[in-house]
Formats: C-alpha cells, sequence, structure tokens
C-alpha cells in the first residue's frame, strides 16, 4: 500500500485499547468524522465511550449485540450480520449522541466497524434497529463503471443529525465512485461540505459464493485522491482488507478493483454544517462519461449476495 501519506492508513496501523482501526479527531486535521473496527470472539466485548458522537454499528463478518446506553436509557439490538461484507446487506444499529456503546461478539469471530460523526447540535434522534431487509440496494453505473452500493445510513433511509454512511462492492476489473467527484465546500443545492472515510475489503473473485481461492492469490484494489490548485491533495493508494484512506477534500475516484478480485469499501461522511445532504461535483473533465452509461447493461454479476431493492 501507499506509504508516506497522512491520509493513507494502513490494517493495524492507527489500532489501540483492543481495536483494529481507530480514526477518531485525535488525528491532526481530521473533525467531523471517526470509525472503529474490532474482531471479537464469541462472548468478547468492545467499549465506545460517550460524547458528542452518533454511530452506525455494521457487521462486517459474524454477528454481534449492541447495547446502547444515552441519557440513562438502555437499548439492545441483536445484529444478525452475515458471513462477510460480499455476501450481501447486513442490519445496523444506530446510536444517537451522547450513546455509551458496549459491543459483544456473538458469532466465533465477529468484525465490526463503528461509524461515527460528530454532532454539535443535537436533534433528538433515537436508537434503531435496521433489519437488512430495509437496506435500499442500489446498482450504480453500468458497464465496468457497475458497481452495487448499500444505502443503509443515508438521508431518507436513517433518521440522523450528521453521519451519512453507506457501503460499495465493485466487481473484479470494475471501477466506482466514478466520475472522480468531490464534497468539500458549501453550495446550497450543488454541493455539500464532507469529510470521507473509505475503509477496504477484498477478496478473490466470487469467493464468497464458493470459488476457489489460489494459495498465492494477493487479493488488491486501488484508490485515488487528488486536489484543486487551491487546496492540493495527491493520493494513489493500494488497497488490501482493513486498509483505511482519509479523504479532507479534493477530487476522489476511481475506486479500483483489479482484475480477479472483488473490492469493498465502507464510506463515512459527515461535515460541519447542519444540513446533511451528500451533493457531489464531478471533475469537469470526466463528466461526461456518465453520459455513456445509459447504452450499456449494468455489470451481470450485480447484485452480490441479494436482489436490488
Amino acid at each position: 500500500m501507499t506509504v508516506g501519506s497522512d491520509w493513507v492508513l494502513p490494517a493495524g496501523s492507527t489500532g489501540r485499547d483492543g481495536w483494529d482501526t481507530v480514526v477518531d479527531d485525535g488525528r491532526a486535521g481530521w473533525l467531523h468524522t471517526g470509525l472503529r473496527v474490532a474482531t471479537l470472539a464469541e462472548g468478547g466485548t468492545a467499549q465506545v465511550p460517550a460524547g458528542p458522537w452518533e454511530y452506525v454499528v455494521v457487521p462486517l463478518a459474524g454477528s454481534v449485540r449492541v447495547t446502547a446506553d444515552a441519557a440513562g436509557e438502555a437499548h439492545t439490538a441483536q445484529l444478525a450480520g452475515r458471513a462477510s461484507v460480499f455476501s450481501g446487506a447486513t442490519d445496523v444499529a444506530f446510536a444517537p449522541a451522547g450513546s455509551r456503546l458496549e459491543l459483544t461478539g456473538t458469532a466465533p469471530t465477529s468484525r465490526i466497524a463503528v461509524c461515527a460523526a460528530r454532532v454539535p447540535h443535537a436533534g433528538g434522534t433515537k436508537f434503531r434497529h435496521v433489519r437488512a431487509d430495509e437496506v435500499p440496494v442500489e446498482l450504480r453505473g453500468a458497464g465496468t463503471a457497475s458497481r452495487e452500493v448499500r444505502n443503509f445510513g443515508i438521508p431518507g433511509v436513517l433518521d440522523a443529525d450528521a453521519v451519512i454512511a453507506c457501503e460499495v462492492v465493485t466487481p473484479a476489473g470494475n471501477w466506482s465512485s466514478y466520475p472522480p467527484h468531490k464534497h468539500d465546500e458549501e453550495r446550497e443545492g450543488l454541493e455539500t461540505d464532507l469529510e470521507e472515510i473509505y475503509y477496504f475489503e477484498t477478496q478473490v473473485e466470487g469467493a464468497a459464493a464458493g470459488r476457489r481461492v489460489p494459495s498465492a492469490a494477493d487479493p488488491v484494489g486501488y484508490q485515488r485522491v487528488y486536489g484543486t490548485e487551491e487546496r492540493p491533495i495527491d493520493v494513489f493508494a493500494e488497497v488490501r482488507t482493513g486498509d483505511v484512506v482519509l479523504v479532507p477534500h479534493g477530487w476522489h475516484g476511481p475506486a479500483m478493483a483489479a482484475p480477479g478480485y472483488d473490492l469493498y469499501y465502507l464510506n463515512v461522511m459527515a461535515g460541519p454544517e447542519h444540513t446533511r445532504a451528500w451533493l457531489i461535483c464531478d471533475d469537469p473533465a470526466h463528466a461526461w462519461v456518465r453520459d455513456t452509461w445509459a447504452d450499456q447493461p449494468t455489470d451481470p454479476r450485480l447484485p452480490m449476495g441479494g436482489a436490488e431493492r
């Protein structure tokens, strides 16, 4: 993976206090979003402290019991989870700002992500268990830009104050997060100012469906982030399972699934404004590509692990 960039975090490089990955506002220049990833044995636990953050708990593999305590009110959700991120959508749990969380693994091994967003002005949102069959599954793009988007944490699906979260699966050889786009300034009705976290996983194409995995295989993908003259940034990262790329600003995309390897990423977004919306601006050099999709079929390998809904 690319090294020497403050915005590229190799798997395990930010682990602490029992977590494999921790991204929070303790990182210089990072203010509005967070991510924690833990691997739990059955009965093993992990805690998330209360604070001015709201959370979405996402089982990446396995299952988990979520207990949330906010202002003395307790909630519990048993998340059924899934075999892997390539097996289909999962149920998730949302906890409002001020919640203290305890996660308990309920499978032999579970890998759990906790998406976080700072909430400067809480708006009365409530704990919620979103079932897997309530998650809209969208097929976006066409041809070699086809990808599957599972929109469990977006406006209109999840009632939250700040967090926007979803996950994207890109079949081997395809590009997603394309055309390159940005959301780093407030322009009413056109663009919103949002930090973004990309958490990646990779697999040999079709492995979750039982395809044989060659012993020498090295599942890999790639992520590009580049800036404007006024706000430069330059990232071209080779990514594998557990790697994280941060997007503080600038154009980002494509996220590329190498031939032979499927690519997954979990996106976490939030920003400084009160408006919770995902409004993007395409790079003008590549925006025309969208016009070519009308004449191309969606990749027949999608959706992975479940029907579009």
